[in-house]
């Protein structure tokens, strides 16, 4: 049974559209990463799916009983995108203050605390004030609450925002460790880069649609194009190329070649070989995250202008006369 199904999810919120009939599945032990830019519906999938905001049609449920039930809700964790802490509060006591709202005997609220804390790198800091920390130590701890009493499954919104290149990649590790203890964990973001380095299966959410959902490797595949590079001191056969009906681009000492619809690499490998050219270099070319998010995202962040290849000069300072 999958730990997330939706099925035609919608939330309006007056005239505005937040989830258009949005359908995705999560399976156990899987690392989900729901992208979007600020205001697609990201935030809004998630608090159905947590039962904080009541949907308007479709069906959402969470580990196998519909979203929002209350006996579900000690087995999943959640870090939304802009908590806060009490700053009274130190590492420590707020983990206790968790622990006794999921009814965690005393010893097992100090023993997971100690461990939780280690963990995301703040057992030297647990006894100061929240109100001292970094905002990236602020992130650390909110990891640590959502993952505290062991849930089957996590949520967490913009889990790496303000934490340094060292942390967010002690982050990543963090979380595909929970991926291997059985935990699942939904990831909503706007780093790209991020999600594509830990996810099993990635869903772009572009004005509460989903466009695109895949794996990684699924999404970033390109069959269109090689990259190919001779011997040294050979020259590519560019023009003869070109006559085969495969564009050539030249980056030297590298060509990309692409492959026209309906056509394969093998006449390019066939003339080269005929030609007794040495291959030392032969990719097929893949995309980025960001150039399938890009290229599925019609238009910018809600409230912005998207400029269609076109920059704005810069304002220009008045020279004193």
């Amino acid at each position: 049974m999958p730990v997330v199904s939706t099925s035609n999810l919608c939330k309006n919120y007056g005239r505005i559209a937040a989830l258009r009939g949005v359908s995705v599945t999560v399976e156990a032990g899987t690392i989900y990463g729901l992208l979007g830019q600020n205001g697609a519906g990201k935030s809004t999938l998630v608090k159905i799916l947590l039962g904080i905001v009541k949907k308007s049609n479709g069906e959402a449920n969470l580990l196998g009983a519909p979203a929002g039930t209350t006996a579900i809700r000690n087995r999943v964790g959640y870090l939304p995108e802009d908590h806060l802490f009490p700053g009274y509060h130190s590492a420590r006591s707020l983990l206790d203050f968790y622990g006794r709202l999921y009814g965690l005997s005393r010893a097992e609220r100090r023993g997971r605390a100690d461990e939780a804390l280690d963990v995301v790198g703040l057992r030297k800091r647990m006894d100061s004030k929240i109100r001292t920390y970094s905002k990236g130590m602020k992130q650390r701890l909110g990891i640590a609450q959502a993952f505290f009493h062991n849930p089957d499954v996590i949520f967490l919104d913009e889990p790496t925002d303000g934490v340094d290149p060292v942390g967010r990649k002690e982050i990543r590790d963090l979380l595909q460790r929970l991926k291997s203890e059985g935990c699942t964990i939904f990831v909503n973001s706007h780093l790209l880069g991020e999600v594509e380095l830990i996810s099993d299966r990635v869903a772009i959410l572009n004005q509460g649609q989903i466009v695109r959902e895949g794996t990684v490797a699924d999404l970033t595949r390109q069959t269109n194009r090689y990259t190919i590079r001779l011997a040294d001191g050979q020259a590519f056969p560019t023009e003869d190329v070109r006559a085969l009906g495969f564009p050539v681009t030249a980056h030297n000492p590298f060509h990309d070649v692409e492959i026209p619809e309906g056509k394969t690499i093998d006449p390019v490998l066939h003339l080269l070989q005929r030609e007794r050219l040495s291959l030392r270099h032969l990719v097929e070319t893949k995309q980025t995250l960001e150039d399938v998010f890009v290229q599925m995202v019609e238009s910018g962040e809600p409230g912005t202008d998207r400029r269609q290849g076109k920059t704005a000069p810069l304002p220009t300072a008045k020279r004193a006369e």
